[in-house]
């Protein structure tokens, strides 16, 4: 997880070329949809740190009228809100190469 946190991939929307993007599949709708599945598996691996962070510092009470403001908690939500977006870090991966994909159809 700490290579995406130190992730070169945009914060905010920029528009990329799209041959550059289709470039490895020649195919526009092949490469979408492999940077989509990254992208899918990026933001599982992401929820999932984030559940466990914020489960460290859980405290449970018998009342649902109890809420506690966690300080703890708030910080590592705003962290993990202030990284780039599962789909930014995937096109990035795909544009430096670091994503390995097949074509099953194709062997």
């Amino acid at each position: 997880m700490s290579e995406l946190r130190n992730s070169e991939a945009p914060i905010s929307t920029i528009t990329y070329d799209r041959n550059e993007l289709d470039a490895p599949t020649n195919n526009i709708y092949e490469a979408i949809s492999i940077v989509s599945k990254r992208a899918n598996q990026i933001n599982g691996d992401i929820k999932k740190e984030l559940i466990e962070k914020l489960e460290e510092f859980a405290t449970y009470t018998d009342s649902l009228e109890e809420v506690f403001e966690n300080k703890e908690q708030i910080e590592v939500s705003k962290f993990y809100e202030r990284l780039p977006k599962p789909h930014a870090i995937a096109i990035e991966e795909w544009l430096n190469d670091k994503i390995y994909y097949r074509n099953t159809e194709k062997e």
